[in-house]
């Protein structure tokens, strides 16, 4: 950008010699010039000019040290930057995780439905969930079986030993 400027300047001076060339040289249509003093009118004005940018070199090798060093630093800005986001990405993904396995959690203790069978990622959903997987694991009737209509038997007093060993079996029942 600064070596463009500094020909586009150095153009601009050229475009100005050449017409302040051509009005001495108005001013002087009367008078003419040799060659010899042509060559010392130029020469003048070019060392006049190169003396007002004299210090160009050392101002391009400046401006070159400038913008290698601004190429280094960005280098290790973007570097840093590049980590700070993907830190900023694994915090978020951390947080929505545990945000996520706090609502199973909750939807679970209310509803009595493991967290493993809980995939949904907002309460809404997990509590959607959870009822049809209640609503399946607990149907009304059992297929293929029927009601038990009969009355409950009674009690008698031979039967508490086989009752009892049933009950040491199977556990006791509701």
């Amino acid at each position: 950008m600064r070596v463009i400027f500094m020909a586009t300047h150095a153009l601009n001076v050229v475009i100005n010699l050449h017409y302040s060339f051509r009005r001495e040289t108005k001013m002087a249509e009367d008078k003419t010039f040799t060659q010899a003093e042509m060559d010392s009118i130029i020469e003048g004005r070019l060392a006049r000019e190169r003396q007002k940018y004299a210090d160009y070199d050392d101002l391009k090798e400046k401006a070159g040290k400038y913008d290698e060093y601004q190429a280094q630093s960005k280098t290790e800005l973007q570097k840093e930057k590049e980590k700070s986001d993907a830190l900023q990405a694994k915090l978020n993904k951390l947080e929505k995780e545990g945000t996520v396995r706090q609502v199973r959690e909750k939807v679970s203790k209310d509803t009595n439905v493991p967290v493993e069978l809980l995939t949904g990622e907002d309460e809404d959903t997990c509590k959607k969930q959870a009822e049809a997987i209640l609503k399946f694991a607990k149907p009304k009737n059992y297929p293929g079986t029927r009601g038990n209509k009969e009355k409950v038997t009674e009690h008698h007093e031979s039967d508490d030993a086989m009752r009892e060993f049933a009950h040491q079996i199977f556990g006791k029942g509701d």
